[in-house]
């Protein structure tokens, strides 16, 4: 597989915050980022990387590894996700199942296996990133409402604000599980398999894992409401209408 091309010039530097105990690995990382143009800022322990993300409110993306001195990745991932969205991408050494679900239920947005490639770890990157920049085609995810929005008794989804409100409160969403919610609002009362899901949330162009998708519709659930996206055992999920 061919390596992605670098970022262009003109283009303002992503800042990333990578957060790796492992000196190498945090090096390696480092220059390979910097190589697509990506400006990383290096921590070897959570609670640094916990003073940098708190100093600095300018990073564009966050890589978290699991095993962490001090304050691990998901606590890290946790303290994070309490004041803002921020895309998360973990990375767990092969064969930390258990690591991964825990990294997904504390609000990251998807995770990459170590050792990885860079290849992989900057298709990863930009997928996030679009993600956090993405907007609905005109006439797409809103044909059911008016003025770009739609409503599903007291949800109501602003798709040209990107804004959700759940009996007129606004909930706050990370970019991945505003992207799925809007996938499930372009598709009402339709069965939506965790496949389709991977390949129009996350852009898998391959059998992802399906235990992300399973998280963010956990999520998405506490945050909505356990009702409104019901599961299709064997299938996949639907947006109750």
């Amino acid at each position: 597989m061919p390596s992605p091309a670098p970022a262009p010039e003109s283009s303002p530097p992503v800042r990333v915050l990578l957060v790796e105990d492992d000196e190498l690995m945090r090096r390696s990382f480092g220059v390979a980022l910097g190589r697509y143009g990506y400006r990383v800022t290096a921590a070897a322990d959570g609670l640094t990387g916990l003073e940098h993300f708190r100093d600095d409110d300018g990073f564009d993306l966050l890589i978290l590894d699991v095993m962490l001195p001090g304050l691990d990745g998901i606590g890290l991932c946790r303290r994070v996700r309490e004041t803002s969205l921020v895309p998360v991408l973990m990375m767990s050494a092969r064969g930390d199942g258990l690591d991964v679900v825990a990294g997904l239920e504390a609000g990251a947005d998807d995770y990459v296996v170590k050792p990885v490639d860079s290849y992989v770890l900057v298709a990863r990157i930009r997928s996030l990133l679009r993600r956090a920049a993405y907007a609905p085609a005109p006439g797409t995810a809103t044909a059911a409402g008016q003025d770009g929005v739609l409503v599903f008794g007291d949800l109501t989804i602003d798709t040209g604000g990107m804004e959700v409100f759940l009996s007129g409160s606004p909930v706050a969403l990370t970019p991945t599980e505003l992207k799925l919610l809007l996938e499930f609002a372009a598709h009402p009362g339709i069965v939506l398999e965790r496949h389709t899901l991977l390949r129009n949330v996350w852009e898998y162009g391959w059998d992802g894992d399906s235990r992300v998708v399973d998280l963010a519709v956990q999520r998405l659930r506490k945050k909505l409401g356990r009702e409104r996206i019901e599961t299709v055992r064997g299938f996949g999920y639907k947006l109750r209408r």
